[in-house]
Parts: C-alpha cells; structure tokens; sequence
C-alpha cells in the first residue's frame, strides 16, 4: 500500500525587494504578499486551486491534507 502524505510543506521569506514569498516543497506553487497574513492567505488558495478536481491519492496525498509552513529567516550575527 502506498505511503499518503498527510502535509504539504511551504516555506515563506522575505522577498527580495519587498514583501513576501511562499513556495511548496513538493508542488510548482509559488505566490506572494505584502505582508506575513496575505502570503499565507495567498498560498492557501494557491494550494486548493492546485490541487482542485486533482486525485490527491494518485498525487500522494490523503484528502484535505494540512499545509506545514517553514518561515526563513536570515542569520544575525553579533558584533564583535
């Protein structure tokens, strides 16, 4: 029996000139937002609409799978 994942991985980071970045591991979905409350609203639709009217078990995925999402940040070093 094949192994369903139970999450989809996403990690969000600060977009290079503003803003935020929101992409998943594992599916081609990439969006953006203003601010943290948008880029996670925007990847969820953005998830849904991927993955609308798809069989999630031949994608690997159990039904209404949960989106785990990884927030990067940049190192901060002390001053010495």
């Amino acid at each position: 029996m094949k192994h369903l994942q139970h999450s989809i991985k996403a990690v969000i980071y600060e977009g290079e000139e503003s803003g935020f970045v929101g992409s998943c591991y594992e599916l081609p979905i990439v969006t953006q937002g203003s601010s943290l409350d948008d880029v996670v609203k925007n990847l969820k639709e953005a998830v849904y609409l991927h993955l609308d009217g798809e069989d999630l078990t031949e994608m690997g995925y159990v039904a209404n799978p949960g989106i785990i999402i990884t927030y990067e940040l940049e190192p901060v070093y002390a001053q010495a």
